[in-house]
């Protein structure tokens, strides 16, 4: 089997950043998948469940009613490493394209007060699993150390 594109990316230097993972061409469309790492893989602690359950939930109810992004969201959720999440957008993107609505983004999470949407029975299999204040601790922390301060090293994978 070919080895994934993702698995050729040297994790024992990556940094919390955006970066493009791939893009995939359907026809005339292009989806760019992002990478939006939130800690240094393999140095750094992994995000718990329930915190990242809490950035997919607010991240996912975000994007989707994001005035002008909201009709080019294909998915937004965890990594499974648990070190960022996915964001995959319509467009032949760059990972500059999207600091604004990355940072719009994680604002928003850091701000967020009130019930998580989705965090119901009827609306999660496993809604329980929710920490909004370290979901507001994360978003504080990958805005402060990573995208208020990005640059081109934070960007693409080196």
């Amino acid at each position: 089997m070919d080895k994934i594109a993702s698995f050729t990316v040297n994790h024992l230097v990556l940094e919390p950043g955006i970066y493009v993972s791939r893009k995939d061409r359907f026809g005339e469309t292009v989806i760019t998948t992002f990478d939006l790492r939130m800690t240094a893989p393999n140095r750094e602690p992994v995000m718990n469940t329930a915190e990242l359950h809490t950035i997919e939930h607010l991240g996912a109810t975000f994007l989707r009613n994001h005035p002008v992004w909201k009709d080019r969201v294909v998915y937004f959720g965890p990594m499974g490493c648990r070190t960022g999440c996915y964001v995959l957008l319509e467009g032949d993107l760059t990972s500059r394209d999207i600091v604004p609505l990355i940072t719009e983004l994680y604002e928003f999470i850091r701000d967020f007060e009130g019930e998580i949407p989705g965090a119901d029975p009827r609306e999660c299999g496993n809604y329980l699993d929710q920490n909004l204040t370290m979901a507001h601790f994360l978003a504080k922390r990958y805005l402060e150390n990573t995208l208020y301060k990005i640059d081109d090293a934070h960007l693409n994978y080196q």
